[in-house]
């Protein structure tokens, strides 16, 4: 891949430049004011939310939402589901199709990732009580957008509970149609925006696996708000 698109340094140089970014934005724009909330899609967007939160002097939660991965090709998304009261399935038609993935395969495959959802839960959340979304801006924050399933399942996920306006933002993502994504947002920004597109981890020069105790730790740190 070109040197050129390697864009962000880490992780956290990626949320200190959408921190900046999206406070710059209050300045023009009242969505971004008010009363804010950010949200992390675990677990890699939780050291880009973690910056955002600091900049936006927000409080910081998570989606506990899972990519359903092609089997053989666990980075490929055929879908992802959000828990809840009733689980929200985005399903990805085109790679369903082309993967031959029945509906009970898939059924079975989100089973078991509404299993590790739980698994992180206790570990990530620990009994503290979760932000409440009724009447807030929420920023849906994750590394990076490749098909997209992850971050509109948690956007559905997130409307049902009555915010005031939903916030989607990435560092990078593929230049071309995401519209379905930028409908059901109230906003959407990406820093960088790429075609050819080669994958959320090739735009960083680091991008190592963040772990269960990397999100633990980042969500037990205070974020500088008063």
């Amino acid at each position: 891949m070109p040197e050129e698109h390697v864009i962000f340094a880490s992780r956290t140089a990626a949320g200190k430049a959408l921190g900046e970014k999206l406070a710059s934005l209050a300045d023009s724009d009242p969505v971004y004011r008010g009363d804010l909330l950010v949200i992390a899609l675990p677990r890699g967007g939780v050291p880009v939310a973690f910056e955002v939160a600091r900049a936006l002097n927000a409080p910081l939660d998570l989606a506990m939402v899972r990519k359903i991965g092609v089997p053989r090709q666990p980075e490929l998304a055929a879908a992802a589901i959000v828990d809840g009261g009733t689980p929200i399935i985005v399903r990805n038609e085109d790679v369903i199709r082309a993967a031959g993935i029945s509906d009970a395969e898939l059924d079975e495959m989100a089973q078991g990732q509404l299993r590790e959802i739980e698994r992180r839960r206790r570990i990530y959340l620990q009994g503290r009580a979760r932000e409440s979304v009724a009447g807030r801006t929420v920023v849906i924050v994750d590394d990076g957008i490749a098909t997209g399933a992850t971050a509109l399942a948690a956007i559905r996920a997130v409307r049902q509970q009555g915010p005031k306006a939903i916030v989607l933002a990435v560092p990078v993502c593929p230049r071309g149609d995401l519209g379905t994504l930028r409908r059901e947002a109230d906003r959407f920004l990406a820093l960088e925006e790429h075609a050819p597109f080669y994958g959320v981890g090739a735009h960083y020069r680091a991008f190592h696996q963040v772990s269960d105790e990397e999100v633990t730790r980042l969500l037990s740190e205070p974020n500088d708000r008063t």
